[in-house]
């Protein structure tokens, strides 16, 4: 401070008088500014829907496979002949959980060019406990994505029951390097 800004200083706090120490003045600590949530702009596009559920019986194995698929890769998948590339567990979490975890999964999974998956989902005893909701909500929600050919039940040493084999679509990339790959051996 130069002088000038010293002088300044001085008369204008001239009349303050300082606290005494008194039991009476609690100060106050800072409160911290509260950070605005920024909403997941991944899920706010999360189309998986939770409404009413046909619940799956425990019997019946998980299984599906888009129009047009060969069944050599159908049977190759129930077989675990595919090497897993990436796996999601959902043990024990809340439905609105898992819907997310299973979304951001795949989209990431889509992302990354990935075409064979792991999930695991859990077991019940009986076909309204919650790894069996699970179950049941997983079966309709891997559907409702584009990119999934088939998913089925996984062999025991992978989970059994309790788990499914989810083999996706091959991306525009991978067909071109496939093409480009077997059109060198044609010529």
């Amino acid at each position: 401070m130069n002088l000038d800004d010293k002088s300044l200083f001085l008369d204008a706090m001239e009349d303050v008088q300082p606290l005494k120490r008194c039991t009476e003045v609690h100060w106050q600590p800072a409160r911290q500014k509260r950070v605005p949530q920024r909403p997941d702009l991944l899920q706010l596009d999360n189309f998986l829907t939770t409404g009413f559920l046909d619940v799956i019986p425990l019997a019946t194995p998980l299984d599906f496979k888009r129009e047009g698929l060969q069944s050599g890769v159908t049977e190759k998948l129930r077989l675990g002949k595919y090497s897993q590339q990436a796996s999601l567990n959902l043990l024990r979490q809340p439905i609105e959980q898992c819907r997310q975890m299973l979304f951001a999964f795949m989209h990431q999974a889509v992302k990354d060019n990935l075409r064979n998956l792991l999930i695991i989902h859990g077991k019940g005893r009986d076909d309204n406990a919650h790894a069996n909701i699970v179950r049941s909500y997983l079966a309709r929600w891997l559907t409702e994505f584009e990119d999934v050919q088939a998913f089925c039940t996984a062999l025991p040493h992978h989970g059994g029951s309790g788990a499914c084999y989810v083999a996706l679509r091959k991306s525009a990339q991978a067909k071109m390097d496939n093409w480009e790959r077997h059109a060198k051996r044609s010529r």
